[in-house]
């Protein structure tokens, strides 16, 4: 013990590379027991709550994000279908799906008002970096990285989607409709690499501004990991450490590569870009990326999410979790992705979509800010799996309803879908789950259903920081509920095709009352009546909900006088970094706040939103920020993971081990970072790997500059603790780039 006191892949490029108590919004409507008559019409495209929250705040929990794929979305400008720097990769033909078809930036922004009247709050665009510019392969098996996830420039615009100017004007486009930037990020490889041949393709070649820092086969300075192909996995050496496919995987260990991605991210974060979706986050150390996050947030604070794509049934499972809580990002939810996709195509049961989202709520420290997903780049669209367009639109109200912020992938809201079944032998599986956009209808039932409940999301509180409880289910029903701050969303699906079920016995926290369907009948829904109960619980009138039918049912509560926190965005960082908190009742005049006792400065304030700045002083650890108001109302305060100071990833390594079989070697140190000398797994550092037994090691994040001090210690298969003995090893951690130290095992 110390001598002192006290993280399922999906193959993404496989086949590439092998208000008041009566609130209307949108079809939201409370009427009270004495005007039960009087409902309002319960659709309005026009409503102030459709505008999306604006491309400033950190915050996304109010906002429904469409992801679309660059190129597949709309070619707004001709000129640069085939770039000069980067030509025949384009066909205009569209035949060759692994090639341009000249979506670009402009396409976006000659969008942006159809984006804004659907309802979106942000758009997450596909990585903007300049892609490998030749052929990777030849003849009819030539590809290019259409998709963005090829990188070999980070510095510079993709020129097949346009130059800074032209990304320049999207954001801008974006900012000015209230909706936000989020870019996806892919800093785990490069490009498609070939060791027998290294005049294959690019050569995985890394580029700054042009000018070339290494190639995978010329790389004296170890800016690649050279270790292979990932065979397994589920095993965390090879996931993280082997080339995912044959693309060359970086060596985000060495500080140039740190430092190169450091600069590259900077530079996308000064052209207003307001998120990042990190690709491959599984794939790249946990310390890393926590070191990486908290240099973002230094530069900018936004939301950043990740893709660990492993549902709850997979090995890496806790590694998911534990990533989730402790590196200072979130995650796509592909545990529920899983649970929706089964219960929607035709098979699975809506018993596992609860199971799913009690394990999101039990085991995530910020179940509200996982990204919900329905479709994406890297699976068959629905429609694809099961051609159903009502079963395709009540996924997506579940999506847009539940717990976590919803993403809608392009094109959905137009049933958009190609069947062609790739590689593979997967009915629709990429590349031809990314046809071309094809219309922009405004008045499809989907697109409506999207509109309606992301005005919904806005306006009642409960969607965006809501726990969420069952209240009626069996295999084809689910009904659940939302509530936050005595704000209350009900919501009802019947997936079957055949099956009427009558809602006996169902009870809400609804209050007495008649209420219109949020969706406005879109999918057959009606008026709820409500009567008097006791305990948050009251009986709701009889209801039958017919075969595919979908209804959502809203409460907005009067504001209270005392600030309600939801979330902070982000959920980690140190001294000086900027926090937004979001909930309700915070008031229209400012109040102060502070973060873990300690008074912060506060940069803005409005009743929904507070900014401001992590106070030097503050304990590291989990802290609660505490607003009062200015009438004096204090809140009860949300969690806040203050860090020690500004994080550096450190790789340690311990020699001379002697283990069994099942057992695993953990690091715990003095600081809040390497876990206070806790054995708690949870806490700390690890699980090491072993590659080259009996040494091990891990990466982990701790204060630039810092004096640490730090054991190791075996858990046994049986559970029990066994101490490395002698005196604390000691490391000085250097102010930027990455660090490493080697010790031996101290018996």
């Amino acid at each position: 013990m110390p001598t002192s006191s006290p993280r399922r892949r999906r193959l993404h490029h496989l086949t590439a590379v092998a208000a008041a108590l009566s609130v209307t919004t949108a079809g939201a409507t409370f009427v009270p027991a004495a005007t039960a008559h009087a409902i309002p019409p319960a659709h309005s495209r026009t409503t102030a709550a459709a505008a999306a929250s604006g491309g400033t705040s950190a915050d996304e929990t109010g906002d429904v994000i469409y992801e679309l794929m660059t190129d597949r979305f709309y070619d707004g400008d001709t000129g640069n279908d085939d770039p000069a720097s980067s030509s025949g990769l384009y066909d205009g033909s569209h035949q060759n799906w692994q090639l341009y078809w000249g979506g670009d930036f402009a396409g976006v922004t000659a969008k942006m008002q159809y984006l804004k009247d659907l309802g979106i709050g942000a758009i997450w665009i596909s990585p903007p970096v300049q892609n490998v510019n030749v052929p990777v392969g030849s003849g009819s098996a030539k590809s290019s990285g259409y998709h963005g996830y090829w990188g070999m420039d980070y510095y510079v615009p993709e020129p097949h989607f346009g130059d800074w100017s032209a990304f320049d004007a999207m954001v801008s486009a974006a900012h000015a409709q209230g909706i936000k930037v989020v870019m996806d990020w892919a800093p785990n490889h490069t490009s498609p690499e070939d060791t027998n041949d290294p005049g294959y393709a690019a050569d995985g070649a890394l580029k700054k501004n042009g000018v070339t820092q290494s190639e995978y086969d010329n790389d004296p300075q170890g800016w690649f990991h050279h270790n292979g192909g990932v065979q397994d996995y589920q095993d965390p050496y090879q996931a993280e450490y082997k080339n995912l496919f044959n693309l060359a995987d970086l060596a985000q260990e060495n500080p140039s590569v740190t430092n190169y991605l450091q600069g590259a991210v900077d530079t996308w974060l000064g052209h207003g870009v307001d998120g990042i979706r990190m690709d491959a986050v599984k794939h790249m150390p946990g310390g890393w990326l926590k070191g990486y996050v908290d240099h973002i947030d230094s530069t900018r604070s936004v939301f950043t999410f990740g893709e660990w794509a492993d549902p709850s049934s997979a090995p890496m499972w806790p590694d998911e979790v534990k990533f989730a809580n402790t590196d200072g990002m979130s995650l796509e939810n592909i545990d529920l992705n899983a649970a929706e996709r089964s219960a929607f195509s035709g098979s699975g049961s809506m018993k596992d979509i609860d199971a799913a989202l009690t394990r999101q709520q039990s085991q995530f420290a910020h179940p509200n800010q996982l990204v919900n997903l329905v479709d994406d780049q890297d699976e068959s669209r629905l429609l694809s799996v099961y051609d159903n367009t009502t079963r395709l639109d009540q996924a997506e109200v579940v999506n847009l309803t539940v717990p976590g912020i919803p993403s809608v992938y392009y094109g959905d809201e137009q049933y958009l879908h190609n069947d062609t079944t790739n590689g593979s032998g997967q009915v629709g599986g990429d590349p031809y789950n990314r046809p071309m956009m094809t219309s922009f209808s405004e008045s499809t039932r989907g697109f409506t259903i999207i509109h309606d409940l992301s005005a919904l999301r806005r306006a009642n509180p409960a969607l965006r920081f809501g726990a969420s409880g069952q209240r009626w289910m069996n295999d084809d029903v689910y009904v659940y509920e939302r509530t936050f701050a005595g704000n209350v969303v009900l919501v009802a699906v019947n997936k079957s095709t055949t099956n009427s079920y009558a809602l006996s016995g169902l009870q809400t926290a609804l209050p007495a009352g008649q209420y219109a369907d949020s969706l406005g009948g879109a999918l057959g829904g009606g008026t709820l009546t409500v009567g008097s109960g006791t305990g948050g619980s009251n009986p709701a009138g009889p209801y039958t909900l017919q075969p595919g039918q979908a209804a959502v049912w809203s409460y907005v509560a009067p504001t209270t006088s005392t600030p309600t926190a939801g979330t902070t965005t982000p959920t980690m960082g140190h001294a000086g970094d900027a926090i937004t908190v979001a909930g309700t009742g915070f008031g229209d005049t400012t109040g102060t706040a502070t973060v873990g006792g300690v008074a912060a400065t506060v940069q803005s304030w409005s009743p929904t939103e507070v900014q401001l700045s992590v106070p030097a002083g503050a304990p590291a650890g989990d802290d609660k920020v505490v607003l009062t108001s200015a009438t004096g109302h204090v809140g009860s305060g949300v969690t806040y993971h203050v860090e020690s100071g500004p994080q550096v990833p450190v790789t340690f390594t311990v020699t001379g081990t002697s283990t069994s079989p099942g057992d695993e070697i953990y690091l715990t140190g003095n600081d809040d970072e390497l876990g206070n000398w806790s054995t708690d797994t949870s806490k700390a550092i690890g699980p090491l790997l072993d590659p080259a037994y009996p040494s091990w090691f891990s990466m982990a994040s701790v204060p630039g500059g810092a004096t640490v001090q730090y054991k190791f210690f075996i858990k046994k298969a049986d559970g029990s603790i066994v101490w490395e003995g002698g005196s604390n090893h000691s490391y000085t951690a250097p102010t930027s780039g990455t660090g490493s130290t080697t010790v031996a095992w101290q018996n």
